[in-house]
């Protein structure tokens, strides 16, 4: 399967629900006025777009309609597609171009963070980068364990400590490891313990030190991982780190199982973090970097096959 097809399969829930309901909704209009704008606005937001978020989409495609005399209400599906590329586009790609980079990943337990080290790893190591991992979650049970087993799929080394060390002493062995043999990347794992303990941030803090002290010219991501399927809670989640660990970059994990696709576009553009990857499956190479155009794309694909079927629902 190629990655668009993946995208697509794993976009599909959220297509269903969201994307078919406005493929209905403008096939209902015979012009395009104000109350199609408010329909859709709602169905947006029950699509966890946002409120916001789905008022700026909306007051976008209205300037478009205007500009370009558009008449027919089934254009404005297009227009859809174009807008909500051109709001997720800017920043996605990985930072990793120095020798080594590192990439700090964090998120709370439970949003899929270990998984998404190793398919992150295999990735990368598929691009052609040597890739080291450090298991810096030190306190949760079976961290390091779980980290190995994605470490060994991915085929990479893992650097780790016993249960309970310090783990900003695992991310300086890491990158004295990386250093000692050529690595490309560092990622680290991190303790995913509530973002709003003291803890926890000095905690982040004291690796973030480490890290600008062995390697100060070197690329670096903080990537927050969120699951899709906690929709709007996931963008509060994400305004929290934000305030306290600056985010670089969002992995978006479990979108196949979800029909809250919409929240990419919340979190984009409540917080202006760019999305670097999501998640549209269980296997090794189901983490796939995102692409704006892709991702608009595989939202509101006009599928024949799902349109006809929904068309003759309409006529029956």
């Amino acid at each position: 399967m190629g990655l668009f097809a993946k995208i697509k399969a794993g976009l599909k829930k959220t297509r269903e629900e969201m994307s078919n309901s406005v493929h209905r909704m403008l096939h209902s209009f015979t012009k395009i006025d104000e109350e199609l704008f408010e329909e859709l606005e709602e169905l947006l937001v029950m699509g966890d777009v946002g409120i916001s978020t789905s008022e700026h989409i909306c007051d976008e495609l209205r300037r478009k309609v205007k500009e370009r005399g558009i008449k027919d209400p089934n254009a404005i599906f297009d227009l859809l597609q174009e807008t909500v590329s051109e709001m997720l586009s800017g920043g996605e790609e990985l930072k990793v171009s120095t020798k080594p980079s590192i990439i700090l990943v964090i998120g709370v337990n439970g949003v899929g963070k270990t998984t998404t080290i190793g398919k992150m790893a295999a990735y990368l190591q598929n691009q052609g980068k040597k890739v080291i991992l450090g298991a810096a979650d030190t306190f949760r049970a079976a961290a390091i364990e779980q980290l190995q087993v994605w470490a060994d799929r991915a085929k990479c080394d893992l650097i780790k400590q016993s249960e309970g060390s310090d783990p900003a002493a695992v991310v300086f062995d890491t990158i004295s490891a990386a250093k000692a043999r050529g690595d490309d990347v560092v990622i680290c794992d991190t303790a995913g313990r509530l973002h709003t303990k003291k803890n926890l941030m000095d905690e982040l803090a004291k690796i973030n030190r480490v890290i600008d002290r062995e390697l100060p010219d070197a690329d670096k991501e903080v990537l927050l991982v969120l699951d899709a399927t906690t929709g709007q809670n996931g963008v509060n989640q994400a305004r929290e780190f934000k305030n306290s660990a600056g985010i670089t970059g969002i992995v978006l994990t479990k979108l196949d199982g979800t029909a809250k696709g919409g929240v990419v576009l919340a979190v984009r553009e409540a917080l202006d973090i760019p999305v670097k990857f999501i998640g549209v499956g269980e296997q090794l190479d189901d983490l796939q970097p995102f692409n704006a155009d892709d991702f608009a794309k595989a939202l509101f694909d006009r599928d024949p096959a799902e349109y006809k079927e929904l068309e003759n629902g309409e006529e029956q």
